[in-house]
């Protein structure tokens, strides 16, 4: 096995230099920085993170916790924080809660008796969330996707607020008007951002917001099936419906097509994360696309700046979702056969595809 006894040898430098220049500081000179890494790449050195933690009284594992890892979005994200912790020599201590906080708290009690270097969460509630356990313990916390609103943390999110407008508002723009909504808790940012911004494209657009229209509980696919069958028993039903997520959307979908429903011609749908379900239906979704890749690799990213700079000030990072034209809004084919469409008619063509895949 390569030691860095070995490594030191062969570049012609001290351990101690070969230990700096593997944990990035600073004063090194250029050229013997390069001819470490060239000798540590060439010689297929791997530094031994149980000995450098004995070294150094600092972990090698980085914990992440996600409400669902069964929902592509949170795969995507986990993923990319796996991809930087490696290229950075550190392992992932991967939590799945099932969005459930005792759960979510006994990982985080984990988490704190392992002595992580950071955790990147996705937290199940926005407040009174048991993360401030290792924010006052000093271990550096990133939230991913959700916000936790009395934790004074990193945090890259995506607009929720606005990416809900604008579905809500597609569907507005091509004639719908009995428009639903199927969202997850309110405790959590994302299901009441989402809520938030169904309700002002209502509003600004001067229709009512109708209570029995909104549907607010969980994000789970067994949620959206209960709720879309709900809202299809209605004495007036919904001509539309809008998905705060994935699984969700699953949900709901199985519900229209087994009331022997067609999509859009009886109900139109447009849902929120990216959503592929076309091979399995022969429909396509309209979707709002999340960056669901780039949160994971930025929020691993503000950890490690954390770790590496832990008095630095606080950033709290907002990407943008882009809505994605398929069949099921109803509106595709006749955008593809009018020859001039208005900006929020736009066809999207673009298929996205998940980094690292």
């Amino acid at each position: 096995m390569i030691t860095m006894k070995d490594v030191a040898r062969e570049a012609n430098v001290s351990n101690a230099t070969v230990s700096r220049v593997l944990q990035g500081e600073p004063h090194v000179r250029e050229e013997v920085r390069v001819r470490v890494l060239a000798t540590v790449k060439r010689m297929g050195y791997k530094p031994s993170r149980v000995a450098r933690s004995l070294r150094t009284n600092k972990s090698s594992v980085i914990g992440m916790v996600i409400t669902d890892v069964q929902n592509p979005f949170f795969t995507t994200l986990a993923r990319a924080v796996e991809d930087v912790c490696y290229e950075n020599n550190y392992a992932v201590f991967l939590c799945h809660v099932d969005e459930n906080i005792e759960k979510e708290r006994f990982y985080i009690d984990t988490m704190l008796a392992e002595k992580v270097a950071g955790v990147v969460i996705s937290p199940t509630q926005e407040t009174n969330n048991p993360s401030w356990i290792l924010v006052k313990a000093g271990i550096p916390v990133v939230s991913v996707d959700r916000r936790m609103l009395d934790l004074t943390v990193d945090t890259v999110t995506v607009d929720n607020i606005s990416g809900a407008y604008k579905a809500t508002t597609h569907l507005i723009d091509h004639g719908c008007r009995d428009i639903a909504i199927i969202t997850g808790p309110k405790n959590s940012t994302t299901g009441r951002e989402r809520l938030e911004g169904y309700i002002k494209a209502l509003q600004d657009h001067q229709m009512n917001v109708i209570p029995e229209y909104i549907k607010i509980g969980s994000f789970k696919s067994e949620y959206g099936y209960k709720s879309m069958m709900e809202l299809l028993k209605l004495s007036h039903p919904p001509t539309a419906v809008f998905t705060a997520n994935y699984p969700i959307a699953q949900g709901a979908f199985n519900a229209i097509r087994q009331n022997g429903l067609k999509i859009p011609d009886d109900i139109k749908l447009i849902a929120y994360d990216q959503i592929e379900l076309d091979t399995i239906y022969d429909t396509s979704i309209t979707y709002m696309a999340q960056p669901s890749y780039d949160l994971g690799k930025i929020a691993s990213k503000l950890l490690f700046a954390r770790i590496n700079a832990p008095e630095s000030p606080i950033q709290k990072i907002m990407l943008e979702p882009s809505l994605h034209i398929g069949h099921s809004c109803g509106c595709l084919a006749q955008l593809l056969s009018t020859p001039e469409t208005g900006p929020s008619s736009r066809v999207t063509s673009f298929n996205p595809k998940r980094k690292g895949d």
